[in-house]
């Protein structure tokens, strides 16, 4: 019998922390990536970077722009390897219009936040979202704080009895 390899606790490739810092995120979306091989070897090394990154819309298809995968050295010399290029997401038709009609009436963005594996394939994981303004962010870190001491509070109220 041949042995199982261990797989890992999480599927998660790539995080982008900001996107909710800097965004009020709604709907969520997940699409699966049109990938080159060597854009695959190196995601299962973990050279991505989607910081960055956001789904644009042109001529009805979704692409990935500002995404980073780094090109290993042992990449195939033959093919010439962008990081930054332009990725075609896969996404329904359904999909396609709700987003477009979203992006376009109601001035949404297309916030990547994640990059994960489900089976075999690489999927993303993106909102729609709008830009927060300062005031904003001040509210969630007041709300934040409020949410720990709380729970300061309640634990040292049970801790007294």
């Amino acid at each position: 019998m041949a042995k199982k390899k261990k797989s890992s606790s999480s599927n998660t490739i790539a995080l982008n922390k900001k996107a909710r810092h800097n965004y009020t995120l709604t709907d969520k979306f997940e699409g699966g990536m049109s990938l080159q091989g060597w854009e695959i070897k190196s995601i299962r090394s973990g050279k991505v970077n989607i910081s960055d990154c956001y789904v644009h819309i042109k001529e009805g298809e979704a692409y990935l722009l500002g995404a980073e995968i780094m090109p290993l050295n042992a990449a195939s010399s033959h093919v010439v390897c962008d990081p930054n290029r332009d990725r075609k997401l896969l996404l329904n038709r359904r999909e396609l219009e709700k987003i477009t009609a979203s992006v376009e009436r109601d001035g949404y963005s297309l916030i990547a936040t994640a990059m994960y594996w489900k089976a075999c394939w690489v999927k993303l994981e993106f909102h729609l979202g709008k830009g927060k303004k300062d005031h904003d962010k001040r509210a969630d870190i007041k709300d934040r704080e409020w949410a720990v001491d709380k729970g300061r509070l309640m634990k040292n109220k049970n801790l007294d009895r």
